[in-house]
């Protein structure tokens, strides 16, 4: 007699998920009906729309910027090669919390005295006003340093999609006449897609929570509203309990969601 098969994971009955969301309803029902707690997640949850923004704007502007980075490592240029390698190994070596404090009070001063430099004779014209510093708000150069951070990883998430997608198949279309964007759009991407999904969706996550990053130039996220409160009031233990539990739904709500895509793209269309 054959020994049982071990289930497919995906078969299985997620017990962690049915203990995390029986603690979560918990959490939920305890929060509502204790006025501490309850006054705490009002204030704090002020700062989701903040949270929201930078992380959906941020990320799309780095995976943007990250196709784009990758494109530049597998073109046929040795220049656009070296360039590109250049770009992902410095700022992969920087952490995300030093480039945001260099972004905000070295590279934005730096950007507005160079503008301002280029277009001196515009401005003494009268056509176009000196830039200011205080133009680009805290909350911008928050989202350009996370666009930048998180560019690096996600080329590398691209090119290594691209890659893995059949050379024979792209040979087959250059065979058909198809143009070079066409290839790209009709072969290279919807296959590239299966296997770039899951790590992009990683660094969707995990953007999520360094966007608590941009609490440090005050930008008024969940965290920035967590450590106001807190230090206001003295409840450390609680305002830092409901910062952690709205990430926490936040990050497993979206880790869930693009699992569930995952598993759609594995089956295909039909399913």
């Amino acid at each position: 007699m054959s020994a049982a098969q071990p289930s497919s994971p995906d078969k299985e009955f997620p017990y962690w998920l049915a203990a995390a969301g029986a603690i979560a309803a918990g959490v939920a029902i305890y929060v509502g009906t204790s006025d501490l707690y309850a006054q705490v997640f009002s204030i704090v949850v002020r700062g989701i729309g903040i949270t929201i923004f930078v992380t959906l704007v941020g990320f799309a502007l780095a995976s943007a910027l990250g196709l784009g980075i990758a494109l530049m490592a597998l073109s046929g240029s040795r220049v656009l090669r070296e360039i590109s390698r250049f770009y992902v190994e410095i700022i992969r070596g920087v952490p995300i919390i030093v480039l945001l404090f260099w972004i905000a009070f070295a590279g934005v001063p730096a950007f507005v005295a160079g503008w301002n430099w280029l277009t001196g004779p515009l401005a003494q014209a009268g056509i176009v006003e000196p830039m200011m510093v205080r133009d680009i708000s805290l909350l911008w150069r928050a989202v350009i340093a996370l666009t930048i951070g998180y560019s690096a990883f996600i080329s590398e998430v691209f090119r290594a999609g691209i890659q893995s997608v059949d050379p024979g198949q792209i040979e087959a279309a250059k065979a058909l006449g198809l143009s070079r964007f066409q290839r790209f759009r009709l072969i290279v991407m919807p296959q590239a897609l299966r296997t770039i999904l899951p790590p992009l969706g990683n660094d969707f996550v995990a953007m999520v929570k360094d966007s608590s990053l941009v609490s440090v130039l005050g930008v008024a996220d969940i965290t920035q509203m967590g450590k106001v409160y807190a230090a206001g009031s003295f409840r450390f233990f609680e305002t830092y309990s409901i910062v952690a539990y709205i990430y926490l739904l936040l990050t497993v709500s979206l880790s869930l969601a693009l699992r569930g895509l995952e598993k759609r793209l594995r089956r295909g269309p039909t399913g």
